[in-house]
């Protein structure tokens, strides 16, 4: 049996609706499929797929729903249905809709259940120990990037509909703050939606947010927070990775931190397109792992949140992994750097478990 795995960062919807994949087939058809696509890079260089997520044994997941709409978008020649640009956010709220429905529907079929509580947290747990084969895969809904989210009363709604995270800028500004390759402060509007987070209960991830909005984040929002996907910048020096200062932070905060997939994030000299997975191994993601727990002095808030299929494929992850089932492979390289099963178990679960078992709505207020 494969060590069970809470991932907190999978693009589930996006991958199917934008790239037009049905998820429930084996990756190996997703990619025969796929075989003579050419109009993005990742095409039939999927990683996963539902079977393929019980095979690698991730009950559970932070499933993300993705559509941007900033105010700063550079125009383009063309439209393709992988792009995640909109004109604007009611356009990026119906994206968001749609993948949404996708997971209802899946929902519908028992592919996958929405965990909106932390009592249907520990629920779900419990019919994973008692029969991890025949659960359907746990789900808990964040937006990646805040944009459909036209106004900041409109967090009431999605958090009816199942929210329950979001991180609030992805690559460039969004309408509420400065994320990845930009840089400058919170807007009004991202001021306003984070004191509605707070006041729902909805998790704030500062995954993408640019150094400026993050400090500015994270003294105004006193709420659970966590980062999704986030690498190190002493490992890989770039914007989009954590300072060790604000690992720090973060861990004062009872934070727990995924290390992520993308290989560019693993390895210092990536150039996108022309860099071959060759150059970095999954050694590189226990790397990040352990940089986390040295500054933290323990194993309590490093974790798995791989963003595969977020928009590449095996083109861009290490050379050992083809599938999602190869991170299992990290449990063995853990293992031999020193780690004992119990902390190996709360980096691929467990921390995560912790973490939404407290930052979760109750079921009441979830209902109310």
């Amino acid at each position: 049996m494969p060590r069970l795995m809470f991932d907190s960062h999978l693009d589930l919807a996006w991958s199917a609706v934008s790239f037009n994949r049905d998820l429930t087939l084996e990756v190996s058809e997703i990619r025969a499929r796929e075989a003579h696509m050419t109009d993005h890079k990742s095409r039939g260089h999927n990683t996963l797929s539902l079977p393929e997520l019980r095979k690698a044994g991730v009950q559970l997941c932070v499933a993300t729903l993705l559509a941007r709409a900033g105010p700063e978008q550079s125009p383009k020649p063309g439209y393709s249905r992988t792009d995640l640009d909109f004109a604007a956010p009611s356009i990026a709220y119906a994206a968001a809709h749609a993948q949404l429905a996708y997971y209802r529907l899946l929902e519908s079929q028992a592919h996958l259940r929405f965990i909106r509580s932390k009592e249907d947290l520990m629920a779900h747990w419990a019919a994973i120990k008692e029969d991890p084969q025949r659960v359907p895969l746990g789900v808990i809904i964040s937006l990646e990037g805040t944009d459909p989210i036209v106004t900041p009363d409109q967090a009431d709604e999605w958090f009816a509909a199942g929210l329950r995270a979001a991180g609030i800028a992805h690559y460039g500004r969004s309408q509420h703050a400065y994320g990845t390759a930009v840089s400058g402060p919170l807007s009004a509007a991202g001021i306003e939606l984070l004191r509605k987070f707070e006041d729902l209960g909805i998790i704030l991830d500062v995954t993408h947010l640019c150094d400026h909005s993050m400090d500015q984040a994270l003294d105004l929002y006193d709420g659970p927070v966590l980062a999704s996907h986030h690498n190190c910048r002493a490992l890989v020096p770039d914007d989009r990775q954590l300072t060790d200062e604000q690992i720090k932070r973060l861990i004062s905060r009872g934070a727990v931190i995924g290390a992520a997939l993308d290989a560019w994030m693993l390895y210092p000299r990536w150039v996108r397109g022309q860099t071959k997975p060759e150059v970095v191994g999954l050694e590189a993601v226990a790397d990040h792992i352990e940089h986390v727990c040295q500054i933290a002095g323990n194993a309590n808030h490093s974790a798995i949140g791989s963003d595969l299929d977020g928009g590449f494929g095996f083109e861009q992850t290490p050379r050992d992994l083809k599938t999602i089932s190869d991170l299992q492979k990290l449990g063995p390289i853990l293992l031999s750097r020193g780690y004992s099963e119990a902390d190996i178990d709360k980096i691929f679960h467990g921390n995560w478990m912790r973490f939404f078992s407290s930052a979760l709505p109750s079921a009441a207020r979830s209902i109310g």
